[in-house]
């Protein structure tokens, strides 16, 4: 109907502000159980989430997941039952502008919202439950050239497949955004000194793990990296590293499915 769910704070540093439903995952926690309990702690609204909208990131230290999501039930919080988690819950139906915010980097993502409800921009993005230990990415970088022919970059030890990188494997890494050690791989491996622009993510894999003996208690995230055209040439730069070759897409279908998917992305 138009109205969006805000919660007032009850935190010392910004009480009776207002602001989106949000915390932090709890160890061995999935991100949707998180959000759920977290709408449901803040808000006394149960819910379920309909995609990812943006991830926003500043380094593997420091992640966060917008979701759009749907109420399903429970009972709207008051007053009454304010406590350490909110003051109380509403639905507003103007511009959350006119109200004290908490902060303003959640008007960004309202508008993201807006357009997806609209118009969406991408396949509803749900995270997968399967195992990945570290944190890492997986890589989809496409090259076409003028003509319009299009390769993909490939890692041949074993059964081809998108090549994976490990992040926040340093102190300085953790402090870095996720494309640093993306561009470590096209300058060291690949050879390759064009300047990529953003990162798009398709989707994204965890399953909450005891992070104790080294289960699996990652996030493989499969992201896209753009090539701007003005860095590109009529074949794809000569690998480096002998585990990783250009895949030649020649199958039109295949091509087609590929271009449309990678233009459909979450932003990061």
């Amino acid at each position: 109907q138009g109205a969006l769910l805000l919660v007032q704070e009850a935190k010392p540093e910004c009480r009776g502000r207002w602001y989106l439903p949000a915390g932090r995952m709890e160890r061995g926690e999935g991100i949707a159980a998180a959000l759920r309990r977290e709408v449901r702690e803040e808000s006394g609204l149960d819910c379920e989430p309909l995609t990812l909208l943006a991830l926003e990131e500043r380094g593997p230290a420091w992640i966060r997941f917008a979701f759009l999501a749907r109420a399903t039930g429970g009972t709207l919080k008051t007053l009454q039952d304010a406590d350490a988690e909110s003051l109380q819950a509403t639905w507003w139906p103007g511009d959350p502008r006119s109200l004290p915010l908490r902060s303003p980097d959640i008007l960004p993502v309202l508008e993201l919202a807006a357009r997806y409800r609209r118009s969406p921009a991408h396949p509803p993005t749900l995270p997968r439950e399967l195992p990945c230990s570290p944190l890492c990415l997986r890589l989809l970088l496409p090259f076409s050239n003028a003509a319009g022919d299009l390769w993909l970059l490939l890692a041949t030890s074993g059964t081809p497949h998108l090549p994976v990188v490990a992040c926040g494997t340093s102190p300085s890494e953790l402090r870095a955004g996720l494309r640093s050690p993306l561009l470590r791989l096209l300058r060291e491996r690949l050879g390759w000194e064009a300047q990529p622009g953003a990162l798009g993510l398709l989707g994204l894999q965890h399953r909450p793990g005891d992070t104790g003996d080294g289960g699996t208690d990652g996030i493989c995230f499969n992201v896209v990296l753009s090539v701007p055209p003005g860095s590109q040439r009529d074949e794809p730069p000569e690998p480096r590293d002998p585990a990783l070759r250009w895949w030649p897409v020649r199958e039109e279908r295949l091509r087609g499915r590929v271009l449309q998917r990678i233009r459909a992305t979450v932003p990061v």
